[in-house]
């Protein structure tokens, strides 16, 4: 790619994440839903947004979830295979839960309940900005 194509892409995904509700934090942008989908609906919405379900990497950005003190869908599920937690980017899941997809719950630390997908909930999304390439700068000498 050249540099305008380059920066023509890296202003595209910029411009898709200027709408109200997107939120900065650690290298991703988030969106808290101000209705409640099922899981697989509020998937289908993050993915329409180029982003996708939160995937809980950190205790900051668990704690970081927590700020927005409502239950919503994380992209966590054993969908696939019940009883094998999957993350929506393919990892899995460390920490044993019971089946069905996962609510992160404001209260507490450890607060991830399990519920049937096709209950309605909020839902946050999560962009990882590391992803979008940015133009390579170009340096002048004197």
């Amino acid at each position: 790619k050249n540099l305008t194509e380059e920066r023509d892409e890296l202003k595209k995904e910029i411009n898709n994440l200027e709408q109200p509700g997107w939120t900065l934090f650690g290298g991703s942008a988030y969106f808290v839903s101000p209705t409640k989908r099922t899981w697989e609906e509020s998937r289908s919405y993050c993915q329409s947004k180029g982003a996708d379900l939160m995937v809980i990497n950190s205790i900051e950005e668990q704690n970081f979830a927590n700020n927005f003190r409502k239950y919503m869908w994380i992209g966590l599920s054993d969908l696939e295979t019940e009883g094998k937690w999957k993350w929506v980017d393919g990892t899995p899941l460390t920490t044993r839960f019971t089946h069905r997809c996962l609510i992160k719950n404001f209260n507490s630390e450890g607060s991830w309940n399990d519920a049937e997908c096709g209950n309605e909930n909020y839902w946050i999304c999560e962009k990882n900005l590391n992803s979008i390439k940015c133009p390579s700068p170009i340096w002048r000498h004197r």
